[in-house]
Formats: structure tokens, C-alpha cells, sequence
């Protein structure tokens, strides 16, 4: 196991922190090197057994150079103070970003199976104001519901753009771009096309669970 320097004392640090701010580019490495202690201790509150540590550490060094950078001493607090949230700030964005992907990714994750076997996913990216639309059609107790009514009240066109969107006929989703292709329109107005589609089939869902 790494074994960090001493960290500094508040005189050291004072010394060091006015060379540094004197240009003195080894008074800025020491400061980073005998606050590695620091990182160490900031980051063990996260350690993760699914999460390689050393990824940690590195993100924590990140926000320990950015605490020195920027590091005020004329505002009375000490660079070990100031340097712990600057630490603990840059794990917390890391996390947050690992939890965006992680939701991500879960779009990707099959949903059920048509009546042939096949895999259903819905997928891609969509609209934030059809978030809440896709959201209740994943909620649908059974797909085959989706697919009977994608069947009884979409017209053809509908139909065809929410079937290649989703992959409800078993193969890979389409992107709304790939889609307007196909059909010789544009994206924007396959958009539109499949915001209207979902809003009935949501329509449709909502009446069946009031059922």
C-alpha cells in the first residue's frame, strides 16, 4: 500500500502557499504531494467493492490540484479545509455522472418479448417532453397490450414509425433520423408523427388501467 507524506503543518503550509503564490511551481507540487494523505482520507467514504479505488484516488487528485490552483488564503479558511470540499465536490460530480450513464443504459435493457419470442426494447433517445409517455408505456403490465394497440388505433404511418423506433417487430430500434430515411421525410417530421403515436397509445394505456 502507497505510503502518503507527512502533511504539512499550518506554518509549512503558510510558507509554501506564499512561494507558491510567488511562482514557485515546487511549492505548488509539495502542496499537492503532503495533502495526498487528504484524498486518501476523503475518498474512503466511497469506496465501492464494483468500483476500481485507484479511479477514485485519481478523481480526488483532480480535485485536490484544482483546490491548490484556486486556493484563496485571504479568505481565513486553511488549504486542508478548502482542499476537502474541492475533493469531496469532484467525487460527488463523478457519481452523479456514473448515475446519469447508469440510467442511460438502463433504456437498453429488454422489456419482454413479442408473441414470436422476440425481444422488445424501448430504446434511443427521446424527447423530454415524451419522457413521461414512454415512462407509462413501460409501465404496461404486458406488451403484448402495447402491441394490440399500436395495431387497432395507429394509422399505417404510425404504426410503421413506432414499430421501427422501438423494435416491436424484433429487430434493432431505429434512431428518428435512420427512420426518416427510410421514408423519405425529414427527422423533425418523424417526431412529430411518433409524439402523436404515443400520446394515443398513452391515452389507450391510461383508460385500460382505470379499467
Amino acid at each position: 500500500m502507497k505510503t502518503f507524506l507527512e502533511p504539512l503543518t499550518p506554518d509549512e503550509e503558510k510558507i509554501y502557499i506564499e512561494k507558491m503564490r510567488l511562482g514557485d511551481k515546487k511549492a505548488k507540487d509539495i502542496l499537492i504531494e503532503r495533502n495526498l494523505r487528504l484524498v486518501a482520507h476523503v475518498v474512503k467514504k466511497y469506496y465501492d467493492e464494483n468500483r476500481e479505488n485507484q479511479d477514485l484516488i485519481s478523481i480526488g487528485i483532480v480535485g485536490l490540484i484544482k483546490a491548490v490552483n484556486t486556493y484563496n488564503p485571504d479568505k481565513g479558511n486553511r488549504l486542508v479545509t478548502y482542499a476537502a470540499k474541492c475533493i469531496e465536490n469532484e467525487l460527488l460530480m463523478m457519481l452523479r455522472a456514473e448515475k446519469k450513464r447508469s440510467k442511460d443504459v438502463s433504456l437498453n435493457e429488454p422489456i419482454g418479448t413479442d408473441k414470436e419470442g422476440n425481444t422488445i426494447s424501448l430504446i434511443d433517445v427521446v424527447e423530454n417532453d415524451e419522457m413521461d409517455t414512454l415512462e407509462q408505456i413501460e409501465k404496461a403490465e404486458n406488451i403484448s397490450l402495447v402491441q394490440k394497440y399500436v395495431a387497432q388505433i395507429l394509422n399505417e404511418r404510425e404504426k410503421e414509425i413506432i414499430v421501427w423506433r422501438y423494435g416491436l417487430d424484433g429487430k434493432k430500434p431505429m434512431t428518428q433520423k435512420k427512420v426518416g430515411e427510410k421514408l423519405g421525410i425529414s427527422r423533425s417530421y418523424v417526431s412529430r408523427i411518433e409524439k402523436r403515436a404515443l400520446e394515443k397509445l398513452k391515452k389507450a394505456l391510461d383508460n385500460s388501467y382505470r379499467m
